[in-house]
């Protein structure tokens, strides 16, 4: 059984890590706002670049002299996973969560005897891959200098993803990030980059939105394309760079709130095994008074 002295410094011990966490808690939660808040503003703009790049799709559809961006290159032997966390811990199970969806579609890509690259942006997410893909793993890049991610930054990971393809490094690039849904819901997502995901409506919004379809472009659809499918790439990392920053502080807000409460918990039993330790000695030292004033 531990001494009081023991019990009196695992109070003070769990106190000021309970001190850590709450302060912890509360950046998570000033940084949340404004993360939200940037995840929510890059939303409209990609969900407007996918229905235009879905709408000229629509024109190009069975044309030979598609870009390779939109259609592929035709092949899907060698697949890129560009693998999006944090570059630090303290999060609950945001980075493990969106590690494991790697994992297990890398596992499914090889089973099926497919070649797979992994690229990792952020620290986490290499980390946790490292141990069984180290072989695969083309390079990391670190944001941790970053404080505010910018386009600039996502725009320098799309570039090096199209030099990669225009050298046939790959045939299929897909990105894993964390969509926010709310403070305790974050969705670890896999989306296809290149070619472009398009994303086909149907039923009564494809009638509906029918009409729309029917454009002349000026330039040509070629032309269009050649600048937008560049930059969809970029905007896409974009927006999964602020979604998983949102999810990130979300995550951690409620991983640290988790933390702050089970040392409450822990402080109350240590506290509790502390006092009646503490009475039991006591009893103890009066009942040998008691006993040795009677022997007299």
């Amino acid at each position: 059984m531990a001494s009081l002295k023991d019990l009196q410094n695992r109070i003070a011990s769990v106190k000021a890590t309970q001190k850590i966490t709450k302060a912890m808690q509360m950046v998570a939660a000033a940084k949340l706002r404004r993360a939200q808040m940037a995840a929510e503003a890059a939303r409209p703009y990609s969900q407007r670049m996918d229905a235009v790049l879905s709408n000229i799709s629509t024109a190009m559809e069975g044309r030979e002299d598609a870009p390779q961006l939109m259609i592929g290159n035709g092949k899907d032997n060698t697949h890129l996973l560009v693998v999006a966390t944090a570059e630090r811990g303290l999060c609950g199970g945001f980075n493990s969560s969106i590690a494991r969806m790697a994992r297990d579609h890398a596992r499914k890509l090889m089973s099926e005897g497919k070649d797979v690259k992994i690229l990792c942006v952020g620290k986490k997410g290499a980390d946790a891959l490292r141990m069984e893909f180290k072989s695969i793993m083309l390079d990391t890049i670190d944001f941790r200098e970053v404080k505010a991610i910018a386009f600039q930054h996502a725009d320098g990971v799309g570039k090096k993803l199209l030099e990669m393809f225009e050298a046939g490094e790959f045939d299929v690039a897909t990105l894993f990030y964390s969509e926010f849904k709310s403070v305790i819901n974050q969705i670890p997502t896999a989306q296809q980059i290149i070619p472009a995901s398009i994303k086909k409506e149907d039923g009564a919004e494809a009638e509906a939105d029918s009409a729309s379809l029917m454009y002349d472009y000026e330039p040509s659809e070629e032309e269009i394309l050649s600048d937008l499918l560049p930059r969809n790439i970029s905007v896409q990392i974009f927006r999964a760079l602020l979604e998983n920053g949102a999810s990130e502080q979300g995550a951690r807000m409620s991983a640290m709130d988790n933390a702050t409460r089970n040392a409450g918990e822990m402080i109350d039993k240590l506290t509790l095994t502390f006092n009646r330790q503490r009475q039991a000695q006591i009893t103890k030292e009066l009942i040998e008074i008691i006993s040795g004033a009677e022997a007299l």
